[in-house]
């Protein structure tokens, strides 16, 4: 049987901080089921009592101790969290300390800067390339001239959220194209992306989980059989070797890790927002 344990994100901003770099810990330890809940935006005392309590009704409940993953600046705010019981892990805590020292200044206490509006430039960089996965998904617009990366691949791998994801923490100019029953048969690169080749990526995906994903949009079609899924996986495989189109499965891996692959094996050199 597995242990079950509650998993509090604390911060006085969004708390995205906190739940990514918290999620990408508790992943490593196996065979325990986590409950976890994001309290964002405690900034006043009031709500520092309240997550308190909300740590100490945990405990009481399950008889287990909670695990708080805080990004709370203000230290006063995160003392009063600690008061409820849970255990305490501050994201910052062990860089603050050495950083200060060797910058010779104190932190600044003000808080959002990781996800607030610093820099114009770059929220008007992720939303204009938003905006541009959005206008060339599944072959809406097929003008790929300013495209850095063009998605390929059979219907439902996951090619429009890899693309939003990009757009939104990279500002990635992506575009998606899903290959057709005419493509495949073919079997040949669209005339459309041939040009554009040194810019095309292939996702893949386990056949019975694209039957799967399928079938919850298109019940008891044609479209969602495992025969049908396994054949267009099969083709569009044979024609990504055949074309040396660099590719990777979906089936098991997040869209974080999706989309460093894919930039890392282009060779685009950009940072996240």
């Amino acid at each position: 049987m597995s242990m079950r344990r509650t998993v509090f994100y604390i911060s006085d901003g969004t708390g995205i901080t906190a739940e990514t770099i918290g999620h990408s810990v508790l992943t490593q330890f196996e065979g325990v089921d986590f409950d976890t809940f994001r309290m964002p935006f405690v900034d006043t005392e009031e709500k520092a009592e309240h997550a308190a309590q909300r740590i100490r009704a945990s405990q009481s409940q399950s008889g287990v101790r909670p695990i708080v993953v805080n990004t709370i600046m203000d230290q006063r705010l995160s003392d009063m969290v600690a008061i409820g019981g849970g255990l305490m892990l501050d994201v910052f805590a062990p860089f603050i300390g050495p950083l200060q020292d060797e910058l010779g200044m104190p932190r600044s206490s003000r808080v959002g800067k990781a996800h607030g509006l610093t820099n114009f430039a770059e929220y008007e960089a992720r939303i204009n390339a938003t905006n541009y996965a959005l206008s060339h998904d599944d072959g809406i617009d097929v003008n790929y001239d300013d495209a850095e990366v063009i998605l390929i691949g059979v219907s439902r791998v996951g090619k429009t959220p890899t693309c939003l994801y990009m757009a939104l923490h990279y500002g990635i100019k992506a575009a998606n194209y899903p290959l057709t029953e005419e493509d495949l048969e073919r079997f040949e690169l669209p005339s459309r992306l041939k040009p554009h080749k040194e810019r095309l990526y292939a996702l893949s995906i386990d056949a019975q989980r694209l039957a799967q994903v399928r079938e919850a949009r298109r019940p008891g079609s044609t479209y969602a059989t495992l025969a049908q899924c396994r054949r267009e996986l099969e083709l569009a495989e044979k024609l990504y070797r055949r074309d040396n189109i660099p590719m990777q499965s979906t089936t098991n891996t997040s869209i974080e890790e999706i989309a460093s692959k894919i930039l890392s094996q282009l060779g685009i050199e950009k940072h996240m927002f």
